[in-house]
Formats: C-alpha cells, sequence, structure tokens
C-alpha cells in the first residue's frame, strides 16, 4: 500500500493525515509532543466571518470531519464579538481527545514525542524520515511514497529570543520537546520569512488565555452564560494601537482590542490580545487577581510564528520537490484552525494522489477555499504582501473575499457552487 507521512500534528497535521486515509494511503503521522493540535489546543474560535463559508464548502467538499468534531466540542454558538459574527467557540480542554480518537479509528498511524530529525532523499524526491523519540531513547525510521510538511513556522527558543520577547513558555513547549524541524527546508528548499508591517520578522500569536477562576464571580458568570465579556479599559491602561500590529491575527487587530479587554470562553478565558502586561492587567476592575495560563508568561509577550515558510504552487506541492506538500502555516501566511485544516487537507490529498501515482488536483477559485489558497501565493511574490497576513474571517482577505461575492451563510447558495465546481466529496473518494 502507497504510505504518506506526514511531520506535525496540528490542525493542519490531522486534516492531512485523515484526507490521505480517505484516499486510501497507509498514513504515518510525526508529532514532537504529547499532544496533538499545537495551537488549536489554546485557540478555539471556528466559523466566524467567511470561516462559516470555508467550513461549509469543506464539508461539501468531503473534508469535513474535523469541522464536525469541533461543532460536536462546542461550549458557545452563534457568538459575535467586535467584527465577528457567528462564531462557535470550541471546547479547548475536550477536543484533542476526540480528535486522536477520529485519527485512531482512520487508522493513521500515531508517533508521539518523536521529533523528526532527518531526511532521506532522491534528487528531487524524499523517500524517508528519521526522528528521535523524547529524551532521545530510541530512534524510528519510516520510507514513505508522498509527503506532507505541516511542521508549522513557531520556534524555537532562540527565534522568540531574537524577534520577541523572549521564550514566553508557551504551548509549543520548545524548552521540553526541542524545536520543529521542517522536511522542505532540510531538503534544500529556501523557506519564506514573514514580517510585520514594520519590516521586522515574524508575528507574535495574536491571544492569550486567563485562568477563568482568577477573575471576578461576575465576569465567570457572564463569560459562562455568554461566551463573551467586553470590558472597556482606562486610557492610562490601554497598551497603545502599535501593539496591534505586531499580531499574526490581523483579523483582531483592531480599535476595539486595544480600548477593551475581549474574553472568550474556551475553557479557559481567552484574552484577544498578543500579551498583557500582568501589573497593567490586575489595574483593571474584575482582574485584580488575574493568572496566565498560556503563555505562562503571557505579560511580557508571546510565541514568534511565520518564521520559514515554503514556496509551493496552488496543489500546494512544495517548490523544487516532486512529492512533498506543505500544510497549515508551512503553505504560507494562513492564520487560523479553519486555515490550517483546508491547507492541510488538501496537502494530504494531493500526496496521496502523488503517491499513487495520480496527478495532483487545486481547489476552483469559484470557492473560498481555492481562492485563499491561489490569493496568499500570489499576494506573497511582493514584499508588501509578506507583512500581511491572510484569514477568512477578516482583514485583507476576508475584505477580497467580500469583494469577490465569495462570502455567504447562505447554505443553499454554498452547495450550489460546490456541486458546480465539480468537486462536490472529492476528499472522501478513493483514488484509483
Amino acid at each position: 500500500m502507497a504510505k504518506v507521512i506526514v511531520v506535525g500534528g496540528g490542525w493542519a497535521g490531522c486534516g492531512a493525515a485523515l484526507a490521505a486515509r480517505k484516499v486510501g494511503c497507509e498514513v504515518e503521522l510525526f508529532e514532537r509532543t504529547d499532544m496533538l493540535l499545537g495551537t488549536g489546543l489554546v485557540g478555539g474560535i471556528m466559523r466566524n466571518n467567511g470561516r462559516f463559508t470555508a467550513t461549509e464548502e469543506m464539508i461539501l467538499l468531503g473534508g469535513g470531519s474535523l469541522f464536525e468534531i469541533a461543532d460536536q466540542h462546542a461550549r458557545h454558538t452563534n457568538v459575535e464579538f467586535p467584527g465577528h459574527k457567528h462564531a462557535i467557540l470550541y471546547d479547548v480542554a475536550t477536543i484533542e481527545p476526540a480528535v486522536r480518537q477520529a485519527l485512531q479509528k482512520a487508522g493513521v498511524k500515531l508517533h508521539m514525542q518523536t521529533r523528526v530529525k532527518e531526511i532521506e532523499q532522491k534528487g528531487e524526491a524524499l523517500s524517508g524520515v528519521a526522528a528521535d523519540t523524547y529524551h532521545g531513547e530510541k530512534d524510528i525510521a519510516a520510507s514513505g511514497d508522498a509527503f506532507v510538511d505541516a511542521a508549522g513556522t513557531a520556534g524555537p527558543i532562540g527565534n522568540c529570543t531574537k524577534y520577541g520577547n523572549g521564550c514566553v513558555m508557551c504551548i509549543y513547549r520548545c524548552p521540553t520537546f526541542g524545536p520543529r524541524l521542517s522536511i522542505g527546508a532540510k531538503a534544500g528548499i529556501d523557506e519564506i520569512i514573514g514580517t510585520k508591517p514594520d519590516g521586522s520578522i515574524g508575528a507574535m500569536s495574536g491571544s492569550c488565555k486567563l485562568h477563568k477562576d482568577s477573575l471576578s464571580r461576575e465576569i465567570l458568570h457572564q463569560l459562562d452564560q455568554t461566551g463573551v465579556v467586553i470590558v472597556p479599559v482606562p486610557e492610562k491602561l490601554q497598551k497603545g494601537a502599535a501593539a496591534l500590529g505586531q499580531k499574526a491575527c490581523q483579523q483582531y487587530a483592531m480599535k476595539e482590542f486595544n480600548e477593551n479587554i475581549i474574553l472568550l470562553d474556551t475553557g479557559h478565558a481567552k484574552l484577544m490580545s498578543a500579551y498583557y502586561p500582568l501589573q497593567m492587567l490586575r489595574q483593571v476592575p474584575g482582574f485584580e487577581n488575574a493568572r496566565f495560563e498560556d503563555p505562562y508568561a503571557g505579560g511580557i509577550g508571546n510565541s514568534m510564528r511565520y518564521i520559514g515558510m515554503l514556496p509551493r504552487d496552488n496543489t500546494l506541492k512544495v517548490d523544487g520537490l516532486s512529492n512533498v506538500f506543505a500544510g497549515g502555516e508551512k503553505a504560507g501566511l494562513l492564520v487560523g484552525h479553519t486555515e490550517a485544516i483546508v491547507t492541510g487537507t488538501l496537502a494530504g490529498h494531493n500526496a496521496a494522489r502523488v503517491a499513487l501515482g495520480q496527478a495532483p488536483i487545486e481547489l476552483p477559485a469559484s470557492l473560498a477555499v481555492g481562492d485563499a489558497i491561489a490569493f496568499v501565493r500570489r499576494s506573497m511574490q511582493e514584499k508588501q504582501g509578506l507583512t500581511q497576513k491572510y484569514t477568512f474571517s477578516g482583514s485583507v482577505y476576508f475584505e477580497h473575499m467580500k469583494e469577490a461575492g465569495l462570502y455567504t451563510t447562505d447554505i443553499t447558495v454554498i452547495k450550489k457552487r460546490v456541486a458546480e465546481s465539480g468537486r462536490e466529496n472529492v476528499f472522501a473518494k478513493p483514488v484509483t
């Protein structure tokens, strides 16, 4: 049986693994930590704004398994907060076991606490990977016919120190599990580095998590009941508009997120700020005892991301390699869980097609998911494009999505578009 190797177990890697299994390939997934989902372990926002359209498209395309799991684990549905509508907030405490069970049920072989460190390469094709387990007890080698690089773009500690505010002890847990390794970069492909609007390298993760029980009873009650709390911040305690430009999540770089503390209930209290000095935060009524849960040093900063993307085409095949596909942040300046699942699913599907001797496919631009992949690739050819971040839920791409008439919450319209695209249920069909 043809085999696909997936490196990285975030939302993109999990999407890739499930997609490759649906096609009919054997799949092995390597994840350097002890849990799947990466930033999905502390994220929690789905279906807001254009992500609703993208989610429904993916379900109709046959690649909706992970979206359906997120829906099943929603703490709140149809949530609105500044600039965002019809969001669901999934429970970060229950989502990872559910996804892991789905992968195991599908027959994906998981290598947890196993960091890929070397590759085997023949010309433009990879043939295998070698990995070591947690603390290096033993090595694992695996051969494959095609590969997905979903290793992400954050860390290690040196990058967060050089381009950010140092290691802030975030969910990536580099001090424990070591740095990521890009198999694309290891194969000699020059990685692309994203920048902030001021030209400095990388972008800071866009939110922090507070321990819910460290907040006032009033805030906790409202958070549990509605999923959203908005607390005005006195001007002297605002971080300033410049802080918004540091965020990877530019869909939340709005003045409302500077002038207010905005919390979302994902199990933690999700603080929609890249960081917030603790001595300032504790001066805001209701936050006198506030405590950060992720990153633990969320008073000084957050993880630095978009340092190391791969050039790719619209099938997500990595330029210069014949059997390696990129998913998630490795595929470009796409921000968010939905975006990771979309690119991971296409990358895994196409890796399986190549492993089986078939040509990879593109998603049509008549669908938001296909248009976004092409739009980001075009944008990243320009220096200015590398300073921006792209998402279905706001900022540059969502504006384009609306202008192009691709944003809709009308399921009938979405069904019609997918049917007319000729790709209906494409991700659910075996390739022969």
